[in-house]
């Protein structure tokens, strides 16, 4: 907004040496063709005639100055029957305050907008090698010397813009003042020059005078007071502290506001500018409801640069360069990268964009919406005794499931218990899929080990191949912890609530994607990127799952593993996938019937009457692309899957 207004200041200001120059080029057509005088008086006329026709950007209060230029100009063609020189009082009274604006008060503009465009090249300057700092500790001398620079050039871009400003506000007053004073000076000149000026004017005259140097007066006091104005304004704006003018001087507890669904700032941007070269654009983004926009300097309106509905933001490690972060689309594509000018913006971006995901902003009370999204931190603090509070069972554990004519009948859910009886307080959480204590249990527990050199067994593709069910879906890991019990579903909703709430506290937005194949064997992570199993479950020990109930896209399972006989250990798994919770929660169930049914052949020839196949012999999953693309499939065999 401060610059789309300062262009049309800065329109106006140029419009009005335009018409200053051709003004004066008048007035000195009069002082100097004294033998022409009635020509050049003619043209003078017309020129004041003019003035209406400009098309100023900043009209207020020019009426008054048209109408009495219109006076004026009629002045004008009484006086063009005088022939006598009048070159002194021409001089003194019309030419010189004319010059006197031109050289002083619209060079003056000129300069300031120099001083104000070289501030803001050299912030410019300085904010680029501020965005290029290291995060390393060893160099905090550089980056104190880099933000003292950042702060100088601030405070030199803030006073130049302020003179700037009052320079172009004091421009509107002593344009009127400039228009009104040449003539009012060469007007009487001509009343006392003439011995025949009291015939010709009359005492209206005389008055119109006294009511035009009035005017004058006033807005001379006007300007005074404005001036005054803006001089105490200026001294209470440059009376601030330091850290205003310094770029992340709370890095330490910065105020971050969590529950924002609207946010506008500047963001470098990210361009690839060759297959290993890019390039950062410090440019101004802003929100629009789902969208998100950008406004390059110069536009008069911004342009989308991302849907953010159902997008996931993380944090990013980019090119040794601090508070960046990356908007991935519902798809998993890769968007947009960003980088933050300090901690609190870039904390309060990566929060507005989750908000925004969510679609937050298309509910009746978005900012209650907010609040109550990012509740769960302050949750965390205090134990929750009774899941029923939190969690209305509505739908029965899922560990036994049976399936006649393709419905899920659930039995009847466990008990709920306290929260302290299914995961015992204080229990860590990992937040990486890959860690020390997943290849211990690999390696001690018969489950299967990703190979350091990219490449998974033979033994997995064979089980592929054998595989009556196979199923792909796109999750994020979100944590997993150890857990006391696996009798109930709950123990899914409290590892769930327990592990979003420890990444709102410690500000945890990485995420590890991967591909979730559930096959009738197991579950297995696969990189998307080079197709590396990451980690294996057998589906045996899959013991519990279930989808969040608030949220369809939260999906979590319970892993059972025998360490020696008579000990066991249960670790608790928590995902975000692109699609609904129920439909992996479905295909996990399919698998593990079909795992029960392979040990019966009259109940897996039930089974494969009941439920489609593909043309290789393997299970068909309905979902919703299926549906779109026209498969058709036998009345009464579609999946709720």
């Amino acid at each position: 907004k401060t610059r789309s207004l300062l262009s049309v200041f800065e329109e106006d200001a140029g419009t009005l040496t335009d018409y200053t120059n051709q003004l004066l080029q008048a007035m000195q057509r009069v002082y100097g063709a004294q033998n022409e005088m009635c020509l050049a008086t003619q043209q003078l006329s017309k020129q004041l005639l003019a003035y209406e026709k400009q098309h100023f950007a900043l009209g207020k209060g020019d009426e008054e100055v048209i109408s009495t230029l219109h006076y004026f100009s009629k002045v004008v063609d009484e006086l063009n029957i005088l022939h006598s020189e009048l070159a002194k009082q021409f001089a003194d009274t019309m030419v010189l305050p004319i010059i006197q604006f031109r050289e002083k008060d619209l060079t003056e503009v000129s300069t300031l907008k120099d001083l104000f465009g070289l501030a803001s090249n050299e912030h410019d300057v300085s904010m680029a090698k501020y965005s290029r700092l290291p995060k390393r500790k060893e160099n905090e001398k550089l980056k104190a010397e880099v933000a003292k620079e950042v702060a100088n050039a601030r405070r030199k871009q803030h006073l130049s813009s302020l003179q700037y400003y009052c320079a172009l506000n004091a421009l509107q007053y002593r344009k009127r003042v400039a228009m009104m004073e040449p003539m009012l000076g060469y007007t009487r000149g001509q009343i006392n020059f003439f011995k025949k000026g009291a015939e010709m004017f009359s005492k209206r005259m005389d008055s119109f005078l006294s009511s035009v140097s009035d005017m004058v007066q006033s807005i001379q006091g006007e300007l005074d007071a404005e001036a005054e104005k803006m001089r105490i304004s200026q001294q209470d704006l440059t009376a601030v502290n330091e850290s205003v003018y310094t770029p992340d001087s709370d890095v330490t507890s910065p105020a971050i506001n969590r529950n924002l669904i609207q946010k506008a700032g500047y963001l470098n941007l990210r361009n690839k500018t060759g297959l290993v070269t890019t390039t950062w654009e410090r440019l101004y983004f802003f929100t629009q409801g789902g969208n998100l926009m950008c406004q390059p300097r110069g536009a008069v309106a911004g342009g989308l640069i991302q849907d953010l509905d159902n997008c996931s933001v993380m944090a990013v490690d980019c090119e040794d360069r601090r508070y960046c972060f990356q908007i991935t689309t519902p798809t998993g594509k890769t968007g947009i990268t960003l980088q933050a000018e300090s901690k609190k913006e870039y904390e309060e971006w990566i929060c507005a964009i989750n908000n925004i995901s969510r679609q937050i902003y298309l509910t009746d009370n978005p900012e209650a919406a907010a609040i109550k999204l990012n509740q769960t931190a302050l949750q965390a603090v205090t134990p929750i005794t009774s899941l029923g509070k939190k969690h209305e069972v509505h739908q029965s554990s899922q560990n036994v499931k049976t399936m006649e004519n393709n419905k899920i009948i659930p039995t009847e859910s466990a008990s709920i218990q306290d929260s302290t009886q299914l995961i015992a307080p204080g229990t860590p959480i990992q937040f990486d899929i890959v860690l020390p204590a997943t290849e211990f249990l690999d390696q001690n527990r018969g489950g299967r080990r990703a190979n350091p050199f990219g490449e998974t067994e033979d033994s997995s593709k064979d089980e592929e191949e054998d595989s009556l069910l196979q199923q792909m879906f796109v999750v994020r890991f979100l944590g997993s912890m150890a857990v006391q019990t696996d009798d109930t579903s709950e123990v899914i909703y409290e590892a769930m609530r327990q592990v979003l709430a420890a990444r709102a506290i410690h500000n945890i937005f990485r995420m590890t994607e991967s591909h979730l194949m559930v096959t009738s064997k197991n579950l297995r992570l696969i990189d998307p990127q080079t197709q590396v199993t990451r980690t294996s479950f057998e589906l045996a020990t899959v013991t519990q799952f279930a989808a969040h109930q608030d949220n369809k896209r939260l999906i979590g399972f319970v892993i059972h593993l025998r360490e020696t006989p008579g000990e066991d250990s249960m670790s608790a798994y928590v995902f975000e996938s692109n699609t609904e919770g129920e439909k992996i929660c479905y295909a996990i169930s399919l698998g593990k019937e079909i795992l029960q049914a392979q040990k019966d052949p009259e109940a897996l020839a039930q089974l494969m009457k009941s439920v489609p196949f593909t043309n290789d012999g393997k299970f068909v999953l309905l979902n919703d692309q299926s549906e779109e693309d026209g498969t058709i499939h036998e009345e009464g065999e579609e999946s709720e899957a």
